[in-house]
């Protein structure tokens, strides 16, 4: 089990963020802070800031014109998106890769779709309307505001099963890593994915940035069954070993799905030298479980949830940030 922190090395935490950053207790906030405000917007990050997260977790895509820009879904999602007359897109929403940044940022992403599954799963979700779909370049001039050196886990949304809604996992790689460097922001940034391939262009064009492996063994995706994914790597040359096989590819973090992680998987994967950090971990008590197995983080969408949970745990507290929203 991680060592507990005391109360004095919070508040150092507190106090300089950096010092603490190496080792501290990674809370990260997923796609910003998605149960208190508009995922992936500048909305949600400033959100995320002041409630008060190690790390940024986000999800990027390419648009036509080649602007990296921030986004869960490779298509507009119907559910959070209206047209510039405010009605809400129909179903399925045109893909990033078919939009230029000027069209895509016609689009309203600052509210979910009342009535929807989504809407209903994230019912404390304030809205944000005039919230625009904004370009890594925006979240990354934003932060600069801040005196906090927050982090930034970078996800690549692409799928080796429909090639057709994103650039080609080196394209896209370089196009991220062009907008890192030119901000010096390298030892600020992690990039993940499910789709190990954009990992091994990244490790290749910039071997001193970490990755993380994302893997998931769900109806809706299972990246370790398919070496599509994996960029080639299978799990039975492994022995079956999904940290290993994270091991093998080059990854200094594990991300599972939170429900498939167990103990003996995270004892294994500390003991290769990986931190471990699940996702997507919403539910109070299993942020308690998971914190006193000893994973490294937690991605979640309630990061006051996790706060709480650190609080009685005594883990140092990343410091709250305020960034001034800029003007319209």
């Amino acid at each position: 089990m991680r060592p507990l922190l005391n109360r004095a090395a919070g508040v150092l935490c507190l106090a300089s963020a950096a010092l603490c950053n190496a080792n501290a207790f990674d809370l990260q906030g997923h796609r910003g802070a998605r149960g208190m405000a508009p995922e992936n917007t500048l909305a949600g990050f400033r959100q995320a800031l002041a409630a008060g997260v190690t790390t940024l977790e986000l999800d990027v895509g390419v648009t036509r014109d080649g602007q990296v820009v921030i986004a869960h879904d490779p298509r507009l999602n119907p559910d959070l998106t209206r047209d510039a007359s405010g009605a809400w897109i129909a179903t399925p929403g045109p893909a990033l890769q078919t939009l230029t940044l000027a069209e895509l940022q016609r689009f309203d992403v600052g509210r979910l779709k009342p009535g929807t599954k989504y809407a209903q799963s994230f019912a404390d979700q304030q809205a944000a309307d005039g919230e625009r779909v904004p370009t890594l370049e925006a979240l990354f001039q934003l932060v600069r505001t801040s005196a906090v050196p927050v982090r930034f886990n970078i996800e690549t949304k692409l799928s080796p099963l429909t090639p057709e809604l994103a650039p080609e996992p080196d394209t896209f790689a370089r196009a991220l890593l062009d907008v890192v460097q030119r901000h010096g922001l390298a030892e600020r940034v992690t990039v993940q994915s499910f789709d190990w391939r954009t990992l091994q262009a990244v490790r290749r064009l910039a071997p001193a940035l970490p990755i993380a492996a994302l893997t998931a063994r769900l109806p809706s995706i299972d990246n370790l069954a398919d070496p599509r994914w994996t960029a080639g790597l299978r799990l039975q040359d492994h022995g079956g070993s999904v940290p290993r096989l994270v091991k093998a590819l080059g990854a200094r973090t594990w991300s599972p799905f939170h429900g498939d992680l167990t103990e003996a998987q995270l004892a294994e994967a500390h003991a290769l030298g990986l931190k471990v950090i699940p996702w997507t971990v919403n539910e109070s008590e299993r942020i308690d479980r998971l914190i006193g197995w000893g994973v490294d983080g937690l991605i979640s969408d309630h990061p006051l949830r996790v706060r709480e949970v650190m609080v009685h745990r005594g883990l140092a507290l990343p410091a709250p940030v305020s960034v001034p929203a800029p003007p319209r």
